[in-house]
Parts: structure tokens; C-alpha cells; sequence
């Protein structure tokens, strides 16, 4: 199956109002050009120096997304283009993406990562730390939180991943009501393996690598 139709496979399967990141890490930019040509327009890079490549060779009308792990000494050189940042854990990032934003004159808009997955090596914030970050939202003047999003564990127990993303929804909907944040509208979960799942819980946008672009090269 080529790379298109496999995404047209994909969005065949989606609800009309489920956004679709691609993740293309450690892809060529040639895969990403095939997918760009079969409509895609959202992609998702899990390493800041390799995205900002990807940005300065590819057209400009991508949206890219910084899923992975921000390490904040990296933040200056996606400042100036990233569409999306999913993986806000601490508020340490959230200061430098701040302070990198002002300094490039944009807003850039985050999603703050919660950990919901019983394995150790997920990162985020947890329900207290969420609450603290929110009633400080004021000091972000450059920085636009627009939702949350998670990662669920790595199992076959679909019971457990489908109670994991429950409780992010819930935690979803609790912020949007406590808070009356009219821009928090975006779910960030599911992936290849357990996207289906997580649209059933309430997603509204799924991240989505091998099942488009084939086994990942590393």
C-alpha cells in the first residue's frame, strides 16, 4: 500500500471532525511530500532540530506539530514556525515557549500533556499541577493553552487503554467548564494502535505514524 493510500484509507474511518497529525519522525522528507500531495497538511515530529529541517525544506503551508518531549534549551529554533506544541509537561517549558514566542511576535498554541498511562516513562502533569498551571495562565501573554493531551499505556488490555482515555476526557471537560476557556477545544489521543478507542472517548485529534507511513526507521 502506498503512503496515499494508506492516509486515504485512514480518513476514510474518521469522524468529520477529528484532525489528523501524521506523524512522519525519522521519515524522508520525500514521504512527507507524498503525503502533502494526497492532501495532508498536518505533521508531527517528535524532535525539534529535525522538524526545523523538515520546515526549511518543505512547503510552507505545513502545519507542524511538536509531539514528542521538549527539551527547552531546543524551544528557540521551532519558535518561529510551529503550529502546535503537544508535549507541554512542566511549566518550565511552558516559560521558555513563552519568552521564545515574544521574542519571534507570536502566539503559539500548546497543549498541556497529562499522564493517564500506569508506565513510569510517560511524562505530564497531573490534575493538581493542571489547576496550577491554569489559574497562573495570565503570565503566558504568548502562549495560547488549547486543550490536553495524553498518551495511554502500551498494552493489549483495551479495557485499561479505554479507561485511561475516559479519564483524560473527563479531566477535559472539568477544565472547560472550571475555567470557561472558549480556545480549549482540542483532545489530543490515540495513535496507530488504539486511535479508534480513543475517538470513541472523546478525542478530537489522533496522531497517527506507522499505519501511514509503515514501520518507522530508526
Amino acid at each position: 500500500m502506498s503512503i496515499a493510500s494508506n492516509l486515504s484509507s485512514i480518513k476514510n474511518k474518521l469522524p468529520q471532525n477529528i484532525e489528523l497529525v501524521a506523524v512522519s519522525k525519522t521519515k524522508p522528507n520525500e514521504d512527507i511530500l507524498e503525503a502533502y500531495q494526497a492532501g495532508q497538511r498536518i505533521f508531527g515530529e517528535n524532535k525539534i532540530q529535525e522538524m526545523a529541517s523538515k520546515y526549511e525544506a518543505l512547503p510552507k503551508d505545513i502545519e507542524w506539530h511538536m509531539i514528542g518531549h521538549v527539551q527547552t534549551n531546543k524551544i528557540k529554533f521551532m519558535a518561529p514556525f510551529v503550529s502546535l506544541v503537544h508535549g507541554v509537561d512542566r511549566e518550565k517549558v511552558l516559560k521558555e515557549l513563552n519568552k521564545q514566542a515574544q521574542k519571534n511576535e507570536r502566539i503559539i498554541k500548546c497543549l498541556l500533556q497529562v499522564h493517564i498511562a500506569q508506565e513510569e516513562t510517560k511524562f505530564g502533569f497531573d490534575s493538581g499541577e493542571l489547576d496550577s498551571v491554569l489559574n497562573n495562565r495570565s503570565e503566558y501573554t504568548h502562549v495560547e493553552i488549547v486543550g490536553l493531551m495524553g498518551m495511554a499505556s502500551n498494552t493489549d488490555n483495551e479495557d485499561q487503554v479505554r479507561g485511561e482515555f475516559k479519564t483524560l476526557k473527563t479531566l477535559f471537560d472539568t477544565i472547560s467548564e472550571r475555567y470557561g476557556l472558549d480556545s480549549f477545544n482540542t483532545l489530543s489521543m490515540g495513535m496507530s494502535g488504539d486511535f479508534s478507542i480513543a475517538i470513541e472517548e472523546g478525542s478530537t485529534m489522533i496522531r497517527v505514524g506507522s499505519s501511514i507511513f509503515g514501520a518507522r526507521n530508526y
